[in-house]
């Protein structure tokens, strides 16, 4: 039996120390096999080459649990390794087998690693790791080598029958976690899903029925449980793919999930390489439960799900696979590192994206207008947070009326010009977020020949303003605002039936009714009689700034929110029934229920004041 020190580099001990090497410990597993996959492409290439005249055989590798003996071990049927080898790679930490194969077999080689220290993780959960190995090499002999984690080793000669490596860790008392089978099954499929080699961890359960009717019999069978899917649609030619393929892949990603609307699949050779599959969910009028799905690989080994360094914001909202080894990670591949290649691959997958959305847009807008409610989040969002995607966004960004009929905005701003242009020449865009609560505006507005959008998107609030900031002479104003009445053109304003002393009479009558205002602003207005007698408006900026508020989460406090009391004084309701009323208290008492109708039309009757209107409009009644 050889004794001996592991060779340390100073310059290369940190942080490999093993409790501060990765963020989580369970990261090991990962790590392991994929060196495991490593030994497996190696031995591949060199088959390919005519190094290796051997049988391959299958190329397995097998994750077994032994609770009695307190280990887990991780087999291959790869490449091996020889004595002089295992003193080479093992012994010195941060020497990279992966490194010098690459450089030697460049053009061939698919290999994961490159830092050779992910085989030193294994000491974050393990008191001991054994090695037995066996070169691929016919004259080679099997070595055991074992290490408790300290710099001190032992290598000695061994049986083992076949070619390849059995990693055997002796778990510690502090992660037996590892030893439980639902544990390992939830890391196999998290990190090793897509792995390249076929990865087996015990056995399952597979039933068939023989027979018929009530000689129908369940014939359960063990058999293997390969847990991965070794040529995943992504790394796939996009020509061999029908639609069906990118939907069960994308099932495959997130089971029981809607069917996506659409997808990209990436493929670049140059200058980086990258491939991948971009899904559109449906967003369901939704941000946040639907971020941070996408899913990072390299050589098809899982990284991250957070990938904002690599895409813009907004696209954190698609789905997904992004594979590429020219995304630069840390040394414990957790984290990503930005440079001039991440830059290149963001541009390209913003690019990609835009150009899908404008080819969909272009080629079949119908069906574009379709899944509109679908993307929509999506687009402004982009727009709201990306300068470039924006700028080319606004060809294709929608709009919809209460007609269900879709505009670009261009496309709206020339429809709507001719009557909906206020003094400032501004194009005034009137638009409801709840076309049922406003339904007495929207009536009112259309009464006028004025059109109006439906914006009742999550995001609306924001993206009205962004297109107020970025596009020339034009404002958004909701339909129930108390600016939605400028757009009425000067040959179409109304004369008031009443006189300025009777107007004062009626705005004292509604002063005294009302009490407490509230926040509230009286205004009589001459407007037609088929409007209604009592309006409630909000200002348009004071309630963007409570909707923006409330959006953020802050909280408003008992604040009474600031509106208008509207008079229709052509109303006549108000020009005849009030005013000829006999009785400052009948005068009062009528003005006060007015003014709780339209309180009623804005929900903003409640509790016992709205128990109290409803027996007062009984008595009414009577």
């Amino acid at each position: 039996m050889e004794k001996g020190q592991i060779s340390v580099q100073s310059e290369n001990i940190f942080p490999i120390i093993k409790k501060f090497l990765y963020s989580d410990q369970e990261i090991f597993l990962r790590e392991l096999i994929s060196n495991a996959v490593d030994a497996s492409s190696k031995l591949k290439t060199l088959a390919a080459r005519g190094e290796f005249k051997g049988e391959l055989g299958d190329l397995i590798i097998d994750i077994k649990i032994d609770k009695d003996a307190n280990t887990l071990t991780i087999s291959d049927m790869g490449i091996g390794m020889t004595e002089a080898e295992v003193k080479k790679y093992l012994n010195q930490v941060a020497f990279s087998s992966a490194e010098s194969f690459l450089k030697k077999y460049q053009d061939d080689a698919n290999i994961i690693g490159h830092f050779g220290l992910g085989f030193y993780s294994a000491f974050m959960v393990a008191d001991r790791v054994d090695v037995l190995t066996r070169s691929y090499k016919k004259s080679a002999k099997a070595v055991k080598w074992s290490c408790d984690g300290s710099p001190s080793f032992s290598l000695e000669a061994t049986k083992k029958a076949n070619r390849g490596t059995d990693i055997v860790l002796h778990i510690n008392d502090e992660s037996k976690e590892f030893l439980d089978e639902a544990r390992i099954s939830t890391l196999l499929n998290k990190y090793c899903k897509f792995l390249p080699v076929q990865i087996r961890f015990g056995t399952k359960t597979e039933s068939t029925w023989e027979g018929e009717g009530e000689e129908k019999k369940e014939i359960k069978t063990e058999v293997d449980n390969f847990i991965n899917n070794t040529n995943p649609a992504w790394k796939k030619r996009p020509a061999s793919l029908k639609d069906e393929d990118y939907k069960s892949f994308y099932n495959e990603l997130y089971p029981m999930s809607q069917a996506p609307l659409f997808w990209i699949h990436l493929n670049i050779d140059f200058p980086f390489k990258l491939t991948g599959i971009l899904y559109f969910p449906k967003l369901n009028n939704s941000l946040e439960v639907q971020k941070n799905k996408i899913q990072l690989y390299s050589n098809q080994v899982y990284i991250t799900d957070d990938v904002k360094e690599i895409v813009p914001e907004f696209m954190t909202l698609l789905h997904g696979v992004i594979d590429s080894p020219d995304i630069p990670l840390n040394v414990s591949r957790s984290y990503l590192q930005s440079d001039s290649n991440v830059r290149k691959i963001t541009s390209y997958i913003t690019k990609k994206v835009t150009d899908k959305l404008a080819q969909l847009f272009k080629k079949d807008r119908e069906n574009f207008e379709e899944k509109w409610s679908e993307i929509g989040t999506f687009v402004k969002y982009g727009m709201l947070s990306d300068e470039k995607f924006n700028d080319k966004a606004q060809k294709f960004a929608l709009v919809k009326n209460l007609d269900g009929k879709y505009f670009t905005i261009d496309e709206y701003r020339e429809k709507v010009a001719a009557s909906q242009t206020d003094k400032h020449e501004k194009t005034v865009v009137l638009y409801t977020n709840n076309k049922q609560e406003h339904f007495s505006f929207i009536k009112a507005a259309q009464g006028y020949g004025y059109d109006v959008l439906e914006l009742d998107n999550v995001i609306d609030n924001h993206f009205i303003q962004h297109l107020e900031y970025k596009l020339d002479k034009i404002t958004f104003v909701r339909v129930d605002s108390d600016t939605a009445d400028n757009l009425v053109q000067k040959d179409e304003k109304k004369e008031s039936v009443l006189s300025e002393k009777e107007q004062e009479k009626v705005k004292t009558i509604f002063t005294d009714a009302m009490e407490q205002l509230n926040g509230a602003y009286i205004d009589l207005k001459a407007l037609s009689p088929e409007d209604h007698p009592v309006q409630i408006t909000r200002p348009e900026f004071m309630r963007r700034m409570t909707d923006m508020q409330r959006l953020q989460g802050v909280q408003m406090g008992d604040m009474p929110e600031s509106h208008n009391v509207v008079i229709n004084s052509n109303h006549p309701l108000i020009a005849e029934k009030l005013l000829k009323m006999k009785g400052e208290d009948r005068r009062k008492e009528f003005a006060k229920h007015l003014h709780n109708l339209a309180r009623l039309n804005q929900n903003m009757l409640k509790g016992e004041e709205l128990s109290a209107f409803i027996a007062k409009s009984i008595d009414l009644m009577k």
